[in-house]
């Protein structure tokens, strides 16, 4: 990448702001998964719900995301995210003020959270509006790398929860939230280009294209694979190898740092070879590490060390799909990353839930492991048929100058 160039072509402020809110926004997204141990001794949860419990947040803010691709393409991507980012911390505000004492309240709590899950609608439109076709994918990997925020999550929570109980988290996270706030309020713009809102019905147009769905299932899978197993991992370390909360939470932490830390270097990588070379291998990978995870490691540092190869994959290929994207729907990307990004929000809601019912049925996480990696293995076969049709239409040398 030239960086000179880059840095001349976009706005590096707003990328900033989009970056942190993104960043805050997925702490907190799945932020009941890292303290998943404590809430489910406290409220005897089961394993089911449990795993249900981390996976609602995945499901409220896949669907959620839709809604605020549409917003995002009303009133921009700005006003979008303020609108969200209050709605996150007035529901936090309610939860650590008022308590939660059952299952039911922590499902309502769960549902809320989703609203920051949806600022994946807001950031990456934010930042992509700025940005031309061929520095797309090093863009959106630098604000899609917000998706780090899972790190903060599985790193700190745990251990404020048994500093200052779990309930009071909620109370803590208020505090970086709002500094970042009034740090988007300030810096963050829309991009003088932002095209003219539409008629609600135009959105659902683009269903009809393939291609949307085939993106959509790409995005389930690899987003899918890294949040659900973000979610999730706090709760299999502790369940499978007795580790505490806090060094659980630190394992976790280190698998989802990697699977983040190569989300903007899937995104740049992808710009230089293509975003289908990229996609390719990932999915390969991805399948293959997952394959291994789910026959038990002997040691949870062997069982980490597959996680973490798994989330690598995971991560560069969230990275890739989202130099593709662009290309393909640059007029409509506010709709198209709200979809997209719901699907990768589903994706993650079923890993996560079925790995809880996987658990409770079975009494192993294996059965929940090896259908998605035959999901990723599924992923692979489909972008084999599209990969000749795509180079040869919207992605052929003559129509763009980004590589496909």
């Amino acid at each position: 990448m030239d960086k000179k160039s880059f840095l001349k072509a976009g706005h590096t402020p707003t990328l900033l702001a989009a970056f942190l809110y993104f960043d805050l926004a997925f702490m907190v997204w799945v932020l009941l998964g890292p303290l998943g141990v404590q809430i489910a001794k406290d409220l005897a949860l089961t394993p089911a719900q449990k795993g249900f419990m981390v996976a609602t947040p995945l499901l409220t803010g896949a669907i959620l995301r839709i809604v605020m691709g549409t917003l995002v393409d009303q009133i921009k991507p700005k006003n979008a995210g303020i609108i969200a980012q209050l709605i996150v911390m007035g529901a936090l505000f309610c939860a650590w003020h008022f308590g939660i004492h059952s299952y039911k309240e922590v499902l309502i709590l769960a549902g809320f959270l989703g609203v920051a899950g949806s600022s994946f609608a807001v950031a990456l439109p934010l930042a992509s509006r700025w940005y031309p076709p061929e520095h797309q994918g090093t863009a959106m990997g630098i604000a899609g790398a917000g998706n780090s925020g899972t790190v903060l999550a599985a790193l700190f929570a745990p251990s404020l929860a048994i500093a200052y109980g779990w309930n009071n988290v909620f109370g803590i996270v208020l505090i970086p939230l709002a500094i970042v706030f009034v740090f988007y309020l300030i810096v963050a713009k829309d991009a003088p280009n932002c095209p003219p809102p539409k008629p609600i019905g135009d959105y659902f147009k683009i269903l009809r294209d393939k291609d949307a769905w085939w993106f959509m299932f790409f995005y389930s899978v690899t987003f899918g694979g890294f949040s659900g197993l973000a979610s999730s991992l706090t709760i299999y370390f502790n369940s499978e190898y007795g580790l505490d909360p806090k060094m659980a939470g630190f394992f976790t932490a280190g698998c989802v740092f990697a699977g983040s830390l190569v989300r903007p270097i899937g995104g740049n990588v992808a710009d230089r070879i293509g975003g289908i070379k990229m996609l390719t291998v990932m999915y390969a990978i991805a399948a293959a590490f997952l394959v291994l995870v789910s026959f038990g490691m002997p040691n949870v540092w062997l069982a980490a060390a597959g996680f973490v190869g798994a989330m690598l994959a995971l991560g560069m290929g969230n990275g890739a799909v989202f130099q593709l994207v662009p290309q393909r729907f640059r007029k409509e990307i506010g709709v198209m990353t709200g979809l997209v990004g719901m699907a990768g929000g589903i994706g993650g809601f079923y890993l996560a839930s079925s790995l809880g019912y996987s658990k409770q049925v079975s009494g192993s996480y294996q059965n929940g492991l090896l259908i998605f990696a035959a999901l990723a293995v599924l992923a692979l076969i489909g972008l084999t048929g599209v990969k000749n049709r795509w180079r040869t239409t919207w992605g052929a040398a003559h129509l763009t100058s980004a590589k496909i």
